[in-house]
C-alpha cells in the first residue's frame, strides 16, 4: 500500500486517449467523465481564493452540492469522533485513524494533528491547502484524488489489474473496473462513432477507472448509499449487461424490494447479516466479499465474466483448475444462507444453461458468417459501405449496434448482433441472478430462439435464389431448378413443334389454293 508506487502505477498504465486516439476528439462533457486527460480549470474565475471561500460562494452558486457536502462524514469529521462504539458507523473512527496516519507519514498533518474536515479545496485543489489559484490549480478529482486518502481502498481497487486468465481468455486485469476506461477507448467500434454525444453514452459508466463517485455518488460520497442495490442500477442495467433487473426479480431481490427498508446499510458488508439485518445477499454482499474477507477487488471470483464465449466455456466443462477454484470460491460465498451441495448443484445448472445457450448462438454465427463469405447477405455487393475506420467491416460485428448505413448492417447480421451482444448476454446473467423469466422467456432463451428461427428463415430465403446454395445444406432449390430447366427445353422444344406445324401447314395450305 505504497501510495506513492500505487500513483506511479496508476498513471503509467492510464490510457488517456487510448490507442485510436487519431480518430475521435472529446466533446465538452469528456473532461468529466476523464478529467484526467482532459479537464482544465475554467478561465472564467481568476485569483487566488482560501477555504472558507469555497463555501461561501458555492453556497449561492451550486447550493444542493454544498448542502450534501454539509451533511456528508467529509463535512462532519468530528461527529465520527463522538460515536458510540455500539454505533453501526463506529468501524469509521479506525478509519480515520489511518487516514490521518497517512497524511501524517505525508507531512500534511503534524504529528498529533487530527483532521477537522475535507473541505472542497482539499479534493479540487491540494489536500491540506490553505489557498489555491482558481484558474491554475483547480481540478476535478480523480481515483488518485480519492485514493490519497483512502489508500487501502484503491490499493484494492488497483488490484484487479493483476487478475490473469489461464489461456488468455481476456486480457489481463479485464474485465473490471480499474480498466474500464481502458475498454472503452480501446474499442475501435466506440473510437469509430461519428456521433460523439451517442457514445458519450458509453462514457458515462465506464469511467470508474477514473473517479470513485460512480458508486459513492457526490458530494455525500456514502459508503451506505454505495452498498445498496439501487447504487448499481445506472450501469448495470440495459440489454447487454441486466444484473439489476434479473437481481430485482429474483428471489434474492424480492427480498430486499419488501424487507430492505428494515435493513442497516450504515453497518460495514461484514455485519450485514448479524448487525445490518440482511436477510438475503445485495450486489455488494456477494461481489465485494471473497472467503469472509471485503474488498474492492471485485473480480476475485469471476468465471463467466462479462460475457460467455466458448474459450470459457470450454475451461469450465474441461474443470481446469483455475476455474474449479472460482467456482469453490461462489460456493463458499454462497453457503453463507446456502448448503454447499444446494449452491454447487445451481452453479452446474446454471453452467449447463449457458452451454446450452451458446449451442444455439454459435449455430446461428456460422449461418451468418457464411452468408458474408458467399457474398449473399442485402446489399452486399451493391450498398455495403464500410464502416468508419479504425472499426473494419465483418459479419454480424458489434459495431452494428451503433453504426448503420445502407444496407450494412444487413437486417440478418442485426438480428444476429442483438442474439450474441444481447440475448445471450442477458439468458447468462438471468440465470446466474436466478431469475427464472430472465433466462427463460423474457430476456433469455425464448428470444436467443426468436432470433434463431429469424436468422434460419432470412439464410433459406436469401439462399434459394443464388448459385452458391450448397446441395449438401439443402437439395430442394437445385431439384426445382432442374425441373424449371427441363420445363424450359420441354416447353421450347413443343413450342418449336407447333411453330413448325403451323408454318407447314400454312405453305401446304397455300399450295393446294
Amino acid at each position: 500500500m505504497d501510495l506513492k508506487a500505487l500513483i506511479k502505477g496508476y498513471d503509467q498504465s492510464h490510457p488517456a486517449k487510448g490507442k485510436y486516439a487519431q480518430y475521435w476528439e472529446p466533446i465538452p462533457m469528456e473532461r468529466y467523465w476523464n478529467p484526467k486527460t482532459f479537464y482544465h480549470p475554467p478561465q472564467a474565475i481568476k485569483g487566488e481564493f482560501g477555504r472558507t471561500d469555497c463555501i461561501s460562494c458555492h453556497k449561492t452558486v451550486t447550493p444542493g452540492v454544498v448542502h450534501a457536502w454539509e451533511n456528508s462524514t467529509h463535512g462532519r469529521i468530528d461527529s465520527l469522533r463522538k460515536l458510540s462504539d455500539k454505533d453501526p458507523k463506529a468501524y469509521k473512527k479506525k478509519e480515520l485513524a489511518e487516514i490521518e496516519q497517512q497524511l501524517r507519514s505525508a507531512g500534511i498533518l503534524k504529528k498529533t494533528e487530527l483532521l477537522k474536515e475535507v473541505s472542497c479545496i482539499d479534493c479540487h485543489g491540494t489536500i491540506g491547502a490553505q489557498k489555491i489559484r482558481h484558474d491554475v490549480d483547480l481540478h476535478m478529482p480523480d481515483r488518485v484524488t480519492c485514493g490519497s486518502c483512502h489508500v487501502r481502498q484503491f490499493a484494492e481497487s488497483e488490484s484487479e489489474r493483476e487478475q490473469k486468465w489461464p489461456n488468455n481468455e481476456w486480457p489481463q486485469g479485464h474485465p473490471s473496473h480499474a480498466v474500464d476506461w481502458e475498454a472503452n477507448v480501446n474499442l475501435a467500434a466506440w473510437a469509430a462513432m461519428p456521433q460523439r454525444a451517442v457514445a458519450q453514452g458509453c462514457d458515462m459508466c465506464h469511467y470508474q477507472q477514473n473517479r470513485c463517485d460512480g458508486c459513492h455518488t457526490r458530494h455525500a460520497f456514502s459508503v451506505a448509499e454505495a452498498r445498496n442495490p439501487l447504487s448499481c442500477a445506472t450501469c448495470h442495467s440495459g440489454v447487454d449487461h441486466n444484473e439489476f433487473e434479473n437481481y430485482m426479480f429474483s428471489k434474492h431481490g424480492t427480498v430486499f424490494q419488501t424487507q430492505g427498508k428494515n435493513w442497516n446499510f450504515d453497518v460495514p458488508l461484514k455485519d450485514a447479516i448479524t448487525k445490518g439485518g440482511y436477510t438475503a445477499p445485495t450486489c455488494a454482499s456477494c461481489h465485494f466479499e471473497y472467503h469472509g474477507e471485503y474488498s474492492h477487488n471485485l473480480v476475485r471470483k469471476v468465471r463467466w465474466a462479462f460475457n460467455p464465449t466458448p474459450e470459457i466455456a470450454q475451461g469450465i466443462k474441461e474443470k481446469h483448475p483455475w476455474y474449479q477454484k472460482r467456482k469453490e470460491d461462489w460456493i463458499a460465498t454462497c453457503s453463507a444462507c446456502h448448503s454447499p451441495r444446494f449452491a454447487g448443484d445451481w452453479l452446474d445448472t446454471a453452467d449447463q444453461a449457458i452451454f446450452e445457450g451458446l449451442q444455439v448462438q454459435l449455430e446461428a454465427k456460422k449461418v451468418i458468417e457464411d452468408l458474408y463469405k458467399d457474398g449473399l447477405l442485402v446489399g452486399q455487393k451493391t450498398n455495403r459501405p464500410a464502416p468508419p475506420p479504425p472499426e473494419k467491416d465483418a459479419p454480424g460485428a458489434f459495431y452494428q449496434l451503433f453504426w448503420a448505413k445502407g444496407n450494412n448492417p444487413s437486417h440478418v447480421e442485426r438480428v444476429y448482433a442483438n442474439m450474441w451482444e444481447h440475448d445471450m448476454i442477458q439468458h447468462y446473467k438471468g440465470v446466474m441472478h436466478a431469475n427464472p423469466g430472465g433466462f427463460t422467456y423474457s430476456a433469455g432463451w425464448g428470444v436467443l430462439l426468436e432470433r434463431y428461427t429469424e436468422i434460419m428463415d432470412e439464410n433459406t430465403r436469401l439462399r434459394s435464389g443464388s448459385s452458391h446454395y450448397s446441395e449438401e445444406n439443402d437439395s430442394l432449390p437445385k431439384t426445382f431448378s432442374k425441373m424449371k430447366w427441363l420445363i424450359g427445353i420441354l416447353s421450347s422444344s413443343v413450342g418449336a413443334v407447333m411453330l413448325s406445324s403451323n408454318f407447314i401447314s400454312r405453305i401446304i395450305g397455300k399450295r393446294k389454293k
